[in-house]
C-alpha cells in the first residue's frame, strides 16, 4: 500500500539508489532471460553509415547504410526495409527487406522478401525470392559439403563427379533486368 512518507523519501540522497537497483536488476534479469531464450541481436539504425569491413559474432539487423564487406559467418544478417547495402556479404543466413548491391554468400539460406532487392550474385544452398521482390544476378545453389567430401583429398573428388547432378541443374541464372515474381 502506498504511503506518502515513502513517496517523499526517494527525493532525499541515499534512498534514491533503492529504486534504481530494482530497475537495473530487472533489466539484467530480463536480458539474461532473453539471452537464454534467443541469441543477441544487434541493430544498426537508419541514421548510421558504415564504410569498411563489418565483422561480428552475433545476429545483426541493418536499417542504415553499409559499404564494404560484411562477415557474419555463423549468424543471421537481416537487411531491414530502410537498409541500403553496397557490400560483399558473407553470413549463415541473409534476409533482405531493403536493398543489397553486391554478391551475397550464405552457408544456409538467402531470403529476399517482398519489396526486397538484390543486385548481385547469390551463392547459397537454399534461396527464396518472394513475389514482388527484385533480383538481378545469378544464383548458385551449392550444396553443403558433407564430412566425407571434406576429408577426401582433392584428387579423389573428381571421381565422385559423375554421381553429382550436372552443373546446369545446380545453377540458375536470371537475365539482367528481369524482374523475379512479376
Amino acid at each position: 500500500m502506498w504511503k506518502r512518507d515513502e513517496a517523499v523519501r526517494p527525493t532525499s540522497g541515499p534512498p534514491a539508489a533503492t529504486p534504481q537497483t530494482p530497475v537495473s536488476g530487472g533489466a539484467s534479469s530480463r536480458h539474461e532471460a532473453s539471452h537464454h531464450m534467443e541469441k543477441d541481436i544487434v541493430n544498426i539504425g537508419k541514421s548510421v553509415v558504415i564504410k569498411g569491413e563489418l565483422n561480428g559474432s552475433e545476429d545483426l539487423t541493418i536499417e542504415g547504410h553499409v559499404e564494404g564487406t560484411i562477415q557474419l559467418r555463423d549468424h543471421v544478417l537481416t537487411i531491414g526495409p530502410n537498409g541500403r547495402i553496397k557490400a560483399q556479404v558473407f553470413a549463415k543466413a541473409v534476409i533482405v527487406l531493403g536493398e543489397v548491391t553486391g554478391n551475397v554468400t550464405a552457408s544456409d539460406k538467402v531470403d529476399i522478401r517482398d519489396n526486397g532487392s538484390v543486385d548481385g550474385d547469390i551463392v547459397a544452398p537454399r534461396v527464396a525470392i518472394a513475389e514482388g521482390a527484385h533480383f538481378r544476378g545469378s544464383v548458385d545453389m551449392q550444396r553443403k559439403a558433407t564430412p566425407a567430401t571434406q576429408t577426401k583429398p582433392a584428387a579423389a573428388q573428381p571421381a565422385a563427379a559423375p554421381t553429382a547432378p550436372p552443373a546446369a541443374a545446380q545453377t540458375t541464372s536470371v537475365a539482367a533486368g528481369q524482374r523475379v515474381g512479376a
